[in-house]
Parts: structure tokens; C-alpha cells; sequence
């Protein structure tokens, strides 16, 4: 159980037992947006580039020798793309790459601060998220009449 749980935990450090072949983790924030890019450097070829929003990590790792069974591209990568400092999981996606003697992984820095996706919920002040009716509410109503008497 725990050999399943280790092999599927996804750090920035490596995790409890870092190891190679244990996979990548690129996190991007507003301040250091991260786009990656997988290079054959056979042909310089970009096979794979992700400009990473704010706020998502992409994970990633390489096994290799379970391809395509070519000796051009033995190798298939597993992807995913995350909350930010996600640390289990399971890659669902696939990609076919070539062998680690003929890859490169460039990491670049977009130009900063990038806005991270806006919270649709955080622009609702928590008092008037439960209303349902009155002049404050989403669906309208009837001003308020606590006027002042002359």
C-alpha cells in the first residue's frame, strides 16, 4: 500500500524518497508564470509546450520502454494539470516521446504579474450570497423604505 501511495505523490522536492524517473512538477503564480516545453533535440522539434495558468501545477513524468515499441519514440510521457501544490493523483493523460538521450526540458518565465482566474463567488459579499429576494439580492426587489420623517 504504501509502495502505491508513494508512487503516485507529486512534489516540487522530489517527495519523501525522491528518486529519478519519479516524475516533474512546475507550479505557476502570479509573480513567476511558468510555461514548459519538451524538446527532441534530435530535430529541436517542440513535441509538447504548456503555458501554465496561475495557480495550476502541471505534473508529469516519463516511462520509459512503453511507447510506441519504435526505436524512435520508446518512450510515453503521463501528464496532468492541476490546483497548485496538488500532491497525489493519477496522470490521465498520454503522450508519445522520444527516449531521455533525446529530450530537453526548457522552463521559461512569462512576462509578470498574471491575474490568476477570478472566483466568481469571491465578488459576492457572504451576507447577500443568501438572499434570495430584496434589493440587494441577485434576482432584485423592492428598495428599502426606512426614510427619515420630517
Amino acid at each position: 500500500m504504501a509502495t502505491i501511495l508513494l508512487a503516485s505523490c507529486y512534489t516540487t522536492d522530489g517527495g519523501i524518497l525522491p528518486t529519478t524517473g519519479r516524475g516533474y512538477v512546475y507550479i505557476s503564480t502570479p509573480t513567476r508564470p511558468v510555461t514548459v516545453t519538451l524538446v527532441d533535440t534530435r530535430t529541436q522539434e517542440k513535441f509538447f509546450k504548456m503555458d501554465i495558468p496561475a495557480g495550476k501545477q502541471l505534473t508529469f513524468k516519463f516511462i520509459e520502454g512503453s511507447g510506441s515499441g519504435s526505436r524512435v519514440e520508446p518512450t510515453k510521457m503521463l501528464w496532468e494539470m492541476w490546483e497548485a501544490k496538488t500532491e497525489f493523483g493519477s496522470l490521465s493523460n498520454e503522450l508519445i516521446c522520444p527516449p531521455a538521450s533525446c529530450r530537453r526540458i526548457d522552463v521559461t518565465y512569462r512576462p509578470a504579474p498574471e491575474d490568476m482566474p477570478e472566483d466568481p463567488t469571491l465578488m459576492i459579499p457572504p451576507d447577500f450570497q443568501d438572499q434570495s429576494t430584496g434589493a440587494n439580492s441577485p434576482n432584485g426587489g423592492p428598495q428599502p423604505t426606512n426614510r427619515l420623517k420630517d
